[in-house]
C-alpha cells in the first residue's frame, strides 16, 4: 500500500513510521509511506502555507493554493483515496480501518492551526476524526490512522491472527493477558490458562471480554455479536451486581 501524507510538519512522522511494526513493514516494502511538506508548494517567498481567515477570528487557516498544487503533483490523476484528518470527520472505527486497508493508494491531508480553506477540502474524498477532542493538528490522527489500518494488511503483523483477536473486534474489549512467571508478588495467573484445555481457555477469554466490556464500555454490547452463552453469562453478571 502507498500512503502519501501532506503535512506542515513531516518531521513528526519519522519516529513513528521508522520504528516497530511500521518500520519493519516499510523495510519489507509492504508499506510505502511518503511525506510531503506542504510549504514546498507555497508560492509565497517566505513559503507560508497559512493566512488570516476572512471575516476575522483567532488563529490562522491553511491556504488552498499550496495544498492544491501539492495534490496535483502527488496524485495528479486522482488514483488515491483522499482523506482529510479533521475533528468534524467520520469517527475512525475497526470497520473503517479494515476497509481502508484494502486500498492500494491513500492520500492523507493533515489539518492544522484553526482549520483548512474549504476550497482545498473540496478535493478530498472523505474526512476522518479519531475522537471527539481537539488536537493541535492532524499529524497525530494521521499516525493513528496509518497504524490502525496497517494491522489489517497481510504481512504487517507477526501473527496473522492478531488483528482478529484484539480489542473491539466483534464489538468487545479484549480479555486480560498474562505471561511468565505464573506467579509474581503473590499474584497468580488464572488456573484455566495453565491447564492446556483450549476449549476452557477460549470460553474464559470470551467471558472476560464480556465482563470487561460490561464494566467499562457497556454501550458496546448493544452492537456486539452475542450468542446464547454470552447472553447467559452477562445475565449472571448482572444478577451478581444486584
Amino acid at each position: 500500500m502507498r500512503i502519501d501524507v501532506l503535512t506542515l510538519f513531516p518531521e513528526m512522522f519519522e519516529g513513528v513510521l521508522g520504528g516497530s511494526m511500521l518500520g519493519r513493514a516499510r523495510e519489507a516494502g509492504i508499506l510505502d509511506c511518503r511525506l510531503h511538506n506542504i510549504r514546498d508548494w507555497s508560492l509565497n517567498k517566505h513559503h507560508n502555507a497559512d493566512d488570516y481567515p476572512f471575516g476575522g477570528g483567532a488563529g490562522m487557516v491553511m491556504m488552498a493554493q499550496p495544498i492544491w498544487d501539492c495534490i496535483d503533483e502527488v496524485d495528479p490523476n486522482h488514483e488515491a483515496l483522499r482523506i482529510a484528518l479533521l475533528p468534524r470527520g467520520e469517527r475512525l472505527s475497526v470497520p473503517m480501518a479494515r476497509e481502508l486497508s484494502q486500498k492500494e493508494h491513500i492520500l492523507l491531508l493533515c489539518g492544522h492551526y484553526e482549520g483548512v480553506d474549504e476550497r482545498a477540502l473540496c478535493r478530498m474524498d472523505m474526512e476522518v476524526s479519531i475522537g471527539d477532542y481537539v488536537l493541535t493538528g492532524g499529524e497525530l490522527p494521521a499516525m493513528v490512522l496509518i497504524d490502525c489500518l496497517s494491522r489489517f494488511i497481510p504481512g504487517v503483523l507477526g501473527s496473522e491472527e492478531s488483528a482478529e483477536e484484539e480489542s473491539f473486534i466483534g464489538g468487545l474489549l479484549e480479555y486480560p493477558q498474562y505471561t511468565r512467571p505464573a506467579e509474581y508478588r503473590d499474584l497468580a495467573v488464572p488456573e484455566v490458562l495453565l491447564n492446556g484445555n483450549h476449549a476452557h481457555i477460549n470460553r474464559w477469554r470470551r467471558d472476560m471480554s464480556l465482563k470487561m466490556t460490561l464494566e467499562r464500555r457497556p454501550e458496546l454490547l448493544e452492537e456486539a455479536r452475542l450468542d446464547k452463552k454470552d447472553l447467559a453469562y452477562l445475565e449472571s453478571l448482572k444478577k451478581t451486581e444486584n
